[in-house]
């Protein structure tokens, strides 16, 4: 019985020395291949030159921050995700060209745990993210979506952000830890022609946020 007290008793100063803190965020995603500033720099340089085309995505979404007795923190958000991939690809039935352009639509789930490096003035943080996906099957001319994606999908994300007064900057990546692939088929008899689209690709993102 003593020990059972003991545990509730540190668990509520726990919970009565945490501290909370609400936020509005959104993110501009930038699809990259791995969480290098080379790639961030080109990835950026595409998403400027395609002017949107085939990259740039968002999210907005609420953010708590609960800080714990040490520096640590845990930080679960949640999300609306939206972005797209164009490509245009020779059909081989009409010989004409056929653009299809891949949306996604998620909640985005991330539960993250973090470090004040600099007190608010900078942290760094890391953990998992879980997406349900909310995109509908979709077909262009002659090709058809055959393979759909996921309902559920997890990855993870890695990054840093600042607090300003009210204002908060951040920048992260996030990585998948199995892949999500669409695939679209051409349905004519005979057509083999196949285009494979990643719906968890990894990606930057650069984010702004308000402090309630």
């Amino acid at each position: 019985m003593k020990k059972i007290l003991s545990i509730v008793l540190l668990s509520s100063a726990v919970c009565a020395s945490a501290q909370l803190s609400f936020a509005a965020k959104a993110n501009v995603l930038i699809p990259t291949s791995s969480a290098t500033w080379q790639n961030l720099k080109t990835a950026a340089s595409t998403a400027f030159t395609e002017s949107g085309k085939n990259i740039i995505g968002f999210n907005a979404g609420l953010s708590m921050k609960v800080n714990l007795p040490t520096s640590f923190y845990v930080m679960p958000e949640i999300y609306y995700t939206n972005f797209s991939n164009e490509v245009t690809v020779a059909n081989d039935v009409n010989a004409q060209s056929t653009t299809i352009k891949a949306k996604t639509s998620r909640i985005d789930i991330p539960v993250l745990l973090g470090y004040n490096l600099l007190g608010n003035t900078l942290s760094a943080y890391v953990g998992p993210v879980a997406s349900f996906n909310l995109a509908k099957d979709e077909n262009y001319d002659s090709f058809s979506q055959k393979v759909n994606a996921k309902e559920f999908s997890v990855g993870y994300q890695i990054g840093v952000q600042s607090e300003i007064s009210k204002l908060i900057l951040s920048a992260k990546y996030e990585g998948a830890f199995s892949s999500d692939q669409r695939k679209f088929i051409n349905t004519v008899a005979g057509s083999s022609q196949e285009i494979n689209y990643d719906n968890r690709s990894s990606v930057f993102m650069l984010g702004l946020g308000y402090k309630f």
